[in-house]
């Protein structure tokens, strides 16, 4: 049959083969899996607030934004009651 050349043959595929993997895959893999742009920039990321006064000022700048959509929706909630062609029958 195929006798002992055979067998080192095999048996060196058997262990070369995950090595050579690993060794293509497992170097060089900043350059070569790498996407430009994928993680955001730290300014473009959200930063917590550490102290108080940021804390503070986060907190009045939400209020203010919640404020305002109020408005914003009160003041359509106005409008389409005073408009008469929204009326229903």
């Amino acid at each position: 049959m195929g006798g002992l050349n055979l067998e080192v043959f095999k048996f060196g595929m058997y262990v070369m083969f995950p090595i050579g993997i690993m060794y293509y895959f497992g170097t060089n893999l900043d350059n070569r899996f790498s996407v430009p742009g994928f993680w955001p920039q730290d300014s473009q990321t959200n930063k917590l607030p550490r102290d108080r006064e940021e804390l503070k000022r986060e907190y009045e700048r939400l209020v203010a934004k919640q404020k305002l959509q109020q408005a914003k929706a009160f003041e359509q909630e106005r409008l389409r009651a005073a408009d008469p062609q929204n009326e229903t029958k």
